[in-house]
């Protein structure tokens, strides 16, 4: 399902409204609400808005926790990172128990990093597979999402949870949930938004399938909801109806 709305405000508002009742309804159902954030700019706003009132007070914060679905290798202070972005915007102003919150942290070699943060998912999801109540994704103008990049042999990966992806245009790895992984989430949400992104966007939704060079078309989940929100400049080359 796609919903577009008429600018990144009115588009994060409708984020953090959806991400605020998925919290309370998987308390009620489960007991605890898992959540994989995104980096990236679009979501900055929807981070910001969960940080404040009403948001903040509806939020089941104490139940909560954090995950990430992709990480750069750099440093936990390094701008590039995704985590610290979630924490200067949101984590740090509302009262979610530090150890809820798991970020990805390549303190490591990528691949030893990719391999413990498996590790504290596979302790986490004891059934055997991942099942986030809530993945948030963005859409990168190359149909990248999370870090799955065009081309990489992450994409083809079906037993591993987590994986390390050397991105050649940065110089550096990055730590992904792989698609297998995102694919058996509850509820998959992507947050698409700029007139730049409207190309990609339409080739995702409605041109023929070709994931290994558009991977966001990777994302479809086996046992549960996909819905992309989107504001008007991405969706431009859609014929949609506006909300």
């Amino acid at each position: 399902m796609t919903r577009i709305y008429q600018d990144v405000e009115t588009l994060s508002l409708a984020a953090a409204e959806l991400f605020a009742a998925e919290a309370r309804q998987a308390v009620l159902a489960r007991g605890r609400f898992t959540i994989a954030l995104a980096g990236g700019s679009t979501p900055r706003r929807a981070y910001e808005l969960l940080a404040r009132n009403p948001f903040r007070e509806q939020f089941p914060w104490q139940k909560t926790h954090i995950f990430w679905g992709d990480e750069r290798c750099v440093t936990a202070e390094d701008p590039r990172n995704n985590a610290l972005m979630a924490y200067q915007t949101l984590l740090d102003h509302v009262p979610i128990p530090p150890e809820q919150v798991h970020p990805m942290v390549c303190d490591r070699s990528p691949q030893q990093a990719a391999v413990a943060y498996e590790a504290l998912l596979r302790d986490f999801f004891p059934a055997g597979h991942p099942r986030f109540d809530l993945v948030v994704l963005g859409l990168g103008e190359n149909g990248h999402t999370a870090s799955l990049f065009p081309g990489t042999a992450v994409l083809e990966e079906q037993q591993r949870w987590v994986a390390e992806v050397y991105v050649a245009d940065e110089g550096l790895y990055r730590l992904t949930l792989t698609a297998a992984a995102i694919n058996q989430a509850a509820l998959v949400v992507f947050l698409v938004s700029g007139s730049d992104k409207a190309p990609i966007l339409r080739k995702v939704l409605k041109e023929a399938q070709d994931p290994r060079s558009i991977p966001a078309q990777l994302i479809k989940p086996v046992d549960g909801g996909l819905l992309w929100l989107v504001d008007r400049d991405a969706a431009r080359l859609l014929r949609q109806r506006k909300e």
